[in-house]
This record gives C-alpha cells, structure tokens and sequence, in this order.
C-alpha cells in the first residue's frame, strides 16, 4: 500500500476540491493551469490514505509510478500547444482499476490468494493503457469478488469492499472496490468487468454511473477472464460526461499484439458529441412482468421516477426472461469451471469455499444441459431483438434492493427469503446474457438513506442511446452521484 502522506501540504487546495467534482472538470482545471496533474494525483493518493481504512477498495497502490506520470503530463503542458492538451480528454485524471485488469509490474490477482504467486503483468491491459493515453494516471488495483464470481465483494483474502454511503453495508459486486473508490472520492474514474451484473450492481448500490458497453465492444487484451463469451469491460464514473468521455477514449479495435477475439473490431463511434441531443425521438419503454415482481418498493419507485422524468409510459414485457437468466446461470458455472479445473484438482484449499463449490459444480455439469443454454440463450436474444424493433430505450431497476449489510446471507422479496449472494443479479444478468449496453444511473430518495439504480438499456451498439438518456436524466437532477460523507 502507499506510504504516509505528505502532511506539509495545506490542506484545503483546490485539487482536494475537484476530487469531489467530475472527471471532466479536473482535466479543464488542468489544461487551464488552475491546478496541476502531480496536486491531483497527490491529492487522490492522500485521499486513499484517509479513508481506505474504513473502505478496503484499494489492494494495490502505485504510488511512485503515478506521481511520475503526474509529472510528465505537466512537463508535456508546459510545453505543448493547446491543440494537443485538448485532444487529452482526461489530463491528469486519476484513476483505477479493478485488479483483475494487467497493470505492469503487478501481479494480475483477479481478486485471488492463488495468483499472488503468478508473475508481474509486463505490460498494462489495453484499457488501461488507453485511458492513460487520454492523459488519466493511474494509481491503483482494486478489491473484487474472486475470480469474479460473486455480487458483494466479501472477499475472504483481502476482506470485504464497504459501501462508502454505509460502511455496515455491502459495495456489490463482483467490481465492489471499482464503485466504492468512486464514491467514496478517491478516483473519479474506475475500470470493471460485467459478466452478469458486476458493473451495475455496485453502481446501484454504490449511487455512481456504471456503463456496460455491448458485447465486443471494448477489447478485453489485458484482463482476467471469468467467462470469456459474456465478459464485459467498462467505466464508474460520477457523470454521464464522464461516461461519454472514458469510453469513447477506450473505443476502437485492436491494431497490434494480441487479440481478443470476442472483440468487434468496429471502427470508433463516438458519443460525446452526441449527450447534447437529448432523448429527441427515442421511443422509451418501462419493463414491467419479472422486473416489476422481483424487486422491493425502493426500486420500483426508482424506476417510476426515472421513467416520469423521461415521460415514458409504454410499457413492455419482454419474453424468456427467466429461461434466459437460467442460460446464463449455466454457461457462467460451465465457462468459470473450465478455466480453473488444473488449480480445483492441485489447490482447492486455495480457493474461497463458496467460489471452490460453485466452480466444481460447474465441472459437473452435463455438457448437454450447457449445449441447451446456448440454444436458449439465442433463442432469448432474437426474442429481444425483435422488441428493440419498438422501442429505442427499455428502463428497469438495477438491483432488486438497496445494499445489504455486510455478512447478511438473505434479503426478503415479497415474504420470501433470497440467498444474497445470487440474488443482487436478478435483474442485471438477463440482460448481459444477451450482450446489450446498459447505462446504471443513481438514484436517490427512493430508500431511506440509500441510493439504487435504474438500467438504462439500449439495442446492441447504441450506447450513444442510453448515454443520452442518462445525461438528460442527470441534467434534470433526477439521478446524480455525490461523493459519500464517510462518518
């Protein structure tokens, strides 16, 4: 972890202010020389220190090696024209990374106690190399479910990711540590992956914005597998801007190295340009049936709320929703087992026991009964497909609930007990089985003193769409992700 902060610093500059702001606004703060990329940097750096005590997003801090970019962004300002520092989009924005993603000279944990003895990245993941080619610094790795499995980030190896609106409370998961370092101020932009929820549920519960872009969209080169034909990668952020800006830094296919080869390989799209059309001629629809029964009141009066703001109300069903989850759940189990069967066999001591259980349960299952899920899962997507044929934009809770507290093994929907652990994806994992881009937006109000998200999910690569929706919804001030007080 990182050393002692620098207390000879004053405190109260303006960089420890722009860390409460967004992205956006700290890069403009730079180009315009009201501050630098190294009081940024620093000012995240002590903001870790202060606070990842009571958090525990942080498992890795690379504190020499962010200071030292910080420092080469501005000597390159200084003495670069001003064409090229706005072609940086994110100038001395720190950020970090869930540890699953490559970053040099680390050992790639993916939330694990066995790959600890796995050698040093050489090289960073190519997103996250592309954020820091948009001028961000990267300054840490970030605590996850293992091997990605899981919605709460409770990890047994490192200890449990706390929500930083409630530090009783659970982050979600499997990116708990990429939503609670965003909402606790420490960066104002993270990286995680999405296989069945794991970016939208710590957005919910975490009250920040999540983007799960469509499947193949963002090369995964540099990343840990879970499930290699569902895994996404995307950005938490505390704005739709910030949103717009990470990815299309991140868009674009691979031109050199290795390849992803789930990656699409499409050309960049940009959609920044685009937030400022508003919800113009999008035909937005309110998901009712299994996203309606599956959630407490708090969600569905988020949901409600956003879908007023937006005066959607045509509502839609859509079709095979919990034979498509049960496809899902399925290939997950199978896809997860296969990759780790050599360390189940040699070192299953070594694995949290209820990711150890689930992955020999998936070695198990019949390769038929997995044959059968794939029909399925097709069979669900052109099932979808033809519902986008009426609709632009569909609307639904993130999570069935707000967060749990830590340790909690059940919640209650409608007088039934739920297993958590499973549970907190009821509503995300339908549609990532599918591939469709999702934009969580945090809503609050809805729960007592907690925040909860609506998915914003669009048809496949129209992520210019939900982004859109989510930047009219934040300038309406309908949903918006304040930094968490920490007391």
């Amino acid at each position: 972890m990182s050393a002692v902060p620098d207390r000879t610093r004053p405190p109260g500059t303006l960089a420890d202010t722009l860390l409460a702001q967004d992205a956006a606004s700290m890069a403009d703060a730079v180009r315009s020389g009201a501050t630098t990329a190294t009081a940024l940097v620093q000012a995240s750096l002590d903001r870790i220190d202060a606070t990842d005590k009571r958090v525990n997003a942080f498992t890795d801090v690379v504190r020499e090696r962010a200071l030292r970019r910080a420092a080469q962004a501005d000597a390159s300002l200084a003495s670069s024209s001003g064409d090229r520092t706005r072609a940086l989009p994110l100038l001395g924005v720190p950020f970090a990374v869930k540890n699953l993603f490559d970053v040099a000279g680390l050992p790639t944990l993916a939330g694990s106690r066995i790959e600890r003895g796995a050698a040093p990245a050489v090289r960073d993941g190519l997103l996250v190399h592309r954020l820091e080619a948009a001028g961000a610094v990267l300054v840490g790795a970030l605590n996850m479910d293992e091997y990605a499995y899981g919605f709460t980030t409770e990890n047994s190896h490192v200890g449990p990711a706390h929500n930083p609106h409630d530090l009783t409370r659970i982050a979600g998961g499997s990116s708990g540590g990429s939503g609670a370092a965003v909402a606790a101020g420490q960066v104002p932009i993270t990286l995680g992956s999405d296989t069945n929820g794991s970016i939208r549920v710590p957005s919910s519960l975490c009250g920040v914005f999540g983007l799960k872009p469509t499947f193949g969209r963002l090369p995964r080169t540099g990343s840990y597998p879970f499930v290699s034909s569902l895994d996404h990668l995307g950005p938490f952020v505390r704005s739709a801007r910030d949103l717009a800006l990470c990815y299309d830094a991140m868009q674009g296919p691979e031109d050199t190295g290795p390849h992803d080869p789930g990656c699409a390989q499409r050309a960049i799209e940009a959609v920044t340009p685009l937030l400022s059309l508003g919800t113009s001629g999008l035909r937005i629809g309110v998901l009712t049936g299994y996203f309606r029964e599956h959630v407490q009141p708090e969600a569905l009066l988020a949901v409600d709320r956003v879908a007023e703001a937006l005066g959607a109300t045509r509502a839609v069903e859509l079709p095979l929703v919990e034979a498509g989850r049960a496809a899902a759940f399925l290939i997950t189990n199978s896809e997860g087992a296969a990759l780790h069967l050599h360390d189940l066999r040699t070192r299953p001591q070594d694995f949290e026991p209820l990711s150890r259980d689930r992955f020999l349960a998936g070695a198990l299952l019949p390769a038929a009964w997995v044959a059968r899920a794939q029909r399925v899962r097709r069979a669900y997507a052109e099932a979808v497909a033809r519902v986008f044929e009426r609709f632009d934009i569909l609307l639904a809770a993130a999570t069935p609930c707000a967060a749990t507290p830590i340790g909690a093994e059940w919640f209650e929907l409608h007088g039934q007990r739920l297993p958590v652990r499973p549970n907190m994806g009821l509503l995300t994992q339908p549609i990532s089985c599918i591939g469709l881009p999702v934009c969580a937006v945090p809503v609050w109000g809805a729960h007592a003193h907690l925040p909860i998200g609506v998915q914003v999910i669009g048809a496949p690569w129209r992520e210019d769409h939900v982004l859109r929706v989510a930047a009219s919804l934040e300038a309406a001030g309908v949903v918006h992700a304040p930094v968490a007080a920490l007391v």
